[in-house]
C-alpha cells in the first residue's frame, strides 16, 4: 500500500496498536505488542477485562524476555525523573530566560511565569545551538561553553528546585571537530553539573554511551525523542511520548505500563490544543512537556489548557506515591451515564484510598453520578478537560487528608479560554534616519513602491510571523526544509543610498579609535584581531564578530544607519552592489520580536558552509532575494566569524 502524508493525521506508525482479544497469547503476539507506542482501549465494555488481563500478561512476558532488572529505577541518584512530572524546553535566549536589554539571565521571570500559569516546573531543557548552528564552525558543545554565567544559570534553576537537561545532536558532523561526541557530553554534564541529557532525534542512546554518561554523574536521566525500544527501558529513565495517537477509548502508554517508574513527556510541538496530550498524561499518570516557543516559533499554550496542567499538577503530586505503587486500573468501570457522556478514568487504589483520574472527551461539561450505585459520589467533568475524585475506607490513612484537599482545589480551578493567544513579531531596535549624506560609493534605491519577492527554506524558525505547522501532527518533508516564497510589498518614503560595500576591518578599527566604543559586553567582540587591531594582511576584509549593537553603533558614528532587508535586496540587483572577500553574510536592521524570541534577516551568504545534515542554517552564498530567519543569541554569542555589515542614508547623494 501507498502511503500519501496528510499532516493533519497521525501516520501509521503515531497510531495506537489494538489488542487482538480474540487470539491466543502467544510469544509472538507478545514481541509484536512490544512495538506499541499506546495499546488502544476497547471500544466496548464488555472486553476491558480480558483487555486489562492481557495488558498484564504482556507486562509479565516482555519483563521475562528481556531480563528487566529496574537498577535504574532503585539508583536513589535517579529516581527523580519519576517525579519530574512537567519538563519544559527552553530556547536558551528565550526573552522570559534572557533579557536583551540587561544582558543577563533572567530565570526568576522564566520560574515565576512557570508558577503563575502552571503551578511551576519540575524540569528544563536548555536548548541551546540549534537552528542557528552551522552559521560559522562552532559546533554543539561550543554553543554551551562559550556561555558567560551558563553554569550560574544551572545553579540558580537548581536552587528553585528544577532539574536541568542539556541537549545532545548526534546530527552535528559538520562543524568544527575537537573530542568525541562520548567525551564532549561527558565534560559539558560535569561542568555544567546537569542533570539529564535529552537525545534529540534519537530514542535511545548506545549503551556504551550510556556507561560514559553515568561514569561523569551517576544517576544521570537519558531522555529519548519517541518511542523507547522495550528492553532499553531499563537504562533510560525517562522519554518523550512524542506525537504520539491516542485511540477514541482512551489507550495505555506502553512504556510507562512496563514500567512504572518511567517517566513518560506527552508533546506535540505544534499543536495549540492540548487536552488530548493532557488527557492521555492524566489517564496514565505520567507528564508534559510545555513547550511554547518552538525553535523560535510562538505556540504558547491556552489558558484553559495551562488551567488543566495546574490542576493536574495539583493532585499528581499530593498522589505521587499513590500513582508509582498504587493498583492501577485503566478504563475503571464508571456509571452507565459517564461511559455515555465519553467520560473515561483510571483508579489507583491503595490503602483503602482509590483516586479516580477522570478525562472528558465531549465538549460540554458533564455532571453525574461516578460509578453505579446509590452513593456514588456525583463528579463534574468540564469538556475537553480533566477532573479527580476518591473514595476512602473508614479507616483512612494519614495521607489521605492532603490528596481530598488537592483534589478539591483541582477541581476548583477555572477552564479559562481555549483561544489561542497569538504573538505578532514587531521590529525593534532600528534607527528611523541617518543624519548625513552618503559618504562613500553606495547604490542609489527610488522612494516609493517595491514588490520583492522573498525565498527561504521553511524551517522550524519560520519566518516573519511563525511557521505553517499549525496543529499538524508532524510535519515532514516536503513541509519541513523545502524552498518556499513570500512577497514583500514595500513602500520607501524617501531615496536610500546603500554603501556599496560592507564595512571592513579598516574602518571599524577608525571607529574604534576615534569614537572610544566599548560595547556593553565585550564576549567575543573582534575576535579575530591581534592586539586590538586587524591582524596584517585582513584590512579591506569584511569585518565580522561584530553584533547589531556593535553595527549600530558604528553607524551611528558614521551618520549613517544600518541597511534593511528589503534595501539591501533591491540594492543587490545592481552591478555596483559589491561583496567583499571573504564573503560573508550581512546584517540587516530587520530585528523584530515576538517578546519571547529576538530574531534579525540576515542577506548574502557566505563562503562557509557546514555540510552533513538539513538541520544546519543553510550556508553558501545566495541570491540576492534569499532571507534567513536567525535567531539573536545574547551575551556576545551572536557575534560570528561569518557575519558582517554594510550601512545606509537616507536621501539622495551629495
Amino acid at each position: 500500500m501507498t502511503y500519501t502524508f496528510d499532516p493533519l493525521v497521525p501516520r501509521p506508525i503515531d497510531q495506537p496498536t489494538p489488542i487482538d482479544l480474540t487470539a491466543t497469547f502467544t510469544p509472538e503476539l507478545s514481541v509484536a505488542l512490544d512495538e506499541a507506542k499506546i495499546f488502544s482501549g476497547p471500544a466496548r465494555v464488555g472486553d476491558r477485562d480480558a483487555w486489562r488481563t492481557r495488558l498484564h500478561a504482556w507486562r509479565e512476558d516482555a519483563r521475562s524476555r528481556h531480563n528487566y532488572v529496574g537498577a535504574t529505577y532503585d539508583n536513589p541518584r535517579a529516581q527523580w525523573a519519576a517525579h519530574c512530572r512537567t519538563i519544559a524546553q527552553v530556547w536558551l535566549w528565550d526573552e522570559l530566560l534572557y533579557s536583551f536589554d540587561e544582558n543577563r539571565f533572567t530565570p526568576e521571570l522564566f520560574i515565576a511565569d512557570a508558577k503563575e500559569r502552571f503551578a511551576g516546573l519540575d524540569g528544563v531543557v536548555l536548548w541551546h545551538a540549534y537552528p542557528i548552528i552551522g552559521l560559522d564552525d562552532r559546533n554543539q558543545w561550543d554553543y554551551y561553553r562559550d556561555v558567560p554565567g551558563l553554569r550560574q544559570l544551572v545553579d540558580d534553576l537548581h536552587a528553585a528546585g528544577l532539574r536541568v537537561f542539556v541537549d545532545y545532536n548526534p546530527w552535528d558532523i559538520g562543524t568544527r571537530r575537537g573530542g568525541t561526541d562520548q567525551d564532549e557530553l561527558t565534560a559539558v554534564i560535569r561542568d555544567f553539573d546537569a542533570d539529564g541529557v535529552f537525545l534529540d532525534t534519537l530514542k535511545k542512546a548506545d549503551p556504551e554511551l550510556v556507561s560514559a554518561l553515568n561514569t561523569a554523574k551517576e544517576g544521570i536521566v537519558l531522555e529519548g525523542e519517541s518511542k523507547l525500544a522495550v528492553e532499553r527501558t531499563e537504562d533510560h529513565a525517562s522519554s518523550w511520548a512524542q506525537f504520539f495517537a491516542d485511540s477514541e477509548v482512551p489507550g495505555v502508554l506502553r512504556a510507562h505500563w512496563y514500567e512504572r517508574r518511567h517517566m513518560q513527556h506527552h508533546v506535540r510541538r505544534w499543536h495549540r490544543d492540548h487536552s488530548e496530550e493532557l488527557q492521555s498524561a492524566w489517564l496514565n499518570g505520567v507528564g508534559l512537556m510545555v513547550w511554547e516557543v518552538v525553535f523560535g516559533v510562538w505556540v504558547g499554550w491556552s489558558e484553559r489548557d495551562a488551567n488543566t496542567l495546574r490542576r493536574l499538577l495539583t493532585v499528581a503530586r499530593a498522589a505521587e506515591d499513590l500513582l508509582l505503587t498504587g493498583e492501577w486500573t485503566p478504563l475503571a468501570p464508571l456509571s452507565a451515564a459517564a461511559e455515555s457522556a465519553g467520560v473515561y478514568a483510571s483508579a489507583w487504589e491503595k490503602d483503602g484510598v482509590t483516586l479516580f483520574t477522570l478525562v472528558n472527551r465531549g465538549t460540554t461539561d458533564w455532571t453525574g453520578p461516578l460509578t453505579d450505585g446509590d452513593d456514588a459520589p456525583v463528579v463534574v467533568v468540564p469538556g475537553r478537560s480533566i477532573a479527580a475524585a476518591t473514595t476512602v475506607s473508614a479507616d483512612a490513612p494519614a495521607w489521605y487528608a492532603e490528596l481530598a484537599a488537592a483534589v478539591e482545589a483541582a477541581n476548583a480551578i477555572p477552564a479559562g479560554s481555549p483561544a489561542f493567544e497569538h504573538r505578532m513579531a514587531r521590529p525593534v531596535g532600528r534607527a528611523t534616519t541617518s543624519s548625513q549624506p552618503a559618504s562613500e560609493p553606495s547604490v542609489p534605491i527610488a522612494s516609493g513602491e517595491h514588490v520583492l519577492t522573498v525565498r527561504y527554506r521553511a524551517r522550524e524558525t519560520g519566518m516573519y510571523q511563525g511557521a505553517p505547522y499549525v496543529d499538524e501532527f508532524k510535519p515532514l518533508p516536503p513541509r519541513l526544509h523545502d524552498a518556499r516564497t513570500l512577497q514583500r510589498e514595500v513602500i520607501l518614503e524617501q531615496a536610500v543610498r546603500v554603501a556599496a560595500t560592507e564595512v571592513t576591518n579598516a574602518q571599524f578599527a577608525e571607529f574604534v579609535a576615534t569614537s572610544g566604543y566599548e560595547p556593553a559586553v565585550r564576549h567575543r567582540y573582534l575576535a579575530h584581531w591581534i592586539a586590538d587591531a586587524p591582524a596584517a594582511g585582513t584590512e579591506a576584509d569584511p569585518v565580522t564578530f561584530v553584533n547589531l549593537d556593535d553595527a549600530r553603533a558604528y553607524a551611528q558614528w558614521r551618520g549613517a544607519r544600518l541597511v534593511t532587508e528589503d534595501e539591501w535586496q533591491l540594492a543587490a540587483a545592481s552591478a555596483d552592489f559589491g561583496r567583499g572577500t571573504p564573503r560573508v553574510w550581512n546584517w540587516t536592521d530587520s530585528e523584530y520580536s515576538d517578546g519571547r524570541t529576538r530574531f534579525s534577516m540576515i542577506k548574502g551568504g557566505a563562503d562557509y558552509c557546514a555540510e552533513g545534515s538539513d538541520w544546519y542554517i543553510e550556508g553558501g552564498i545566495h541570491a540576492p532575494d534569499y532571507a534567513v530567519k536567525y535567531l539573536r543569541a545574547g551575551l556576545g554569542l551572536d557575534r560570528s566569524a561569518t557575519v558582517g555589515f554594510r550601512i545606509a542614508w537616507d536621501g539622495e547623494a551629495s
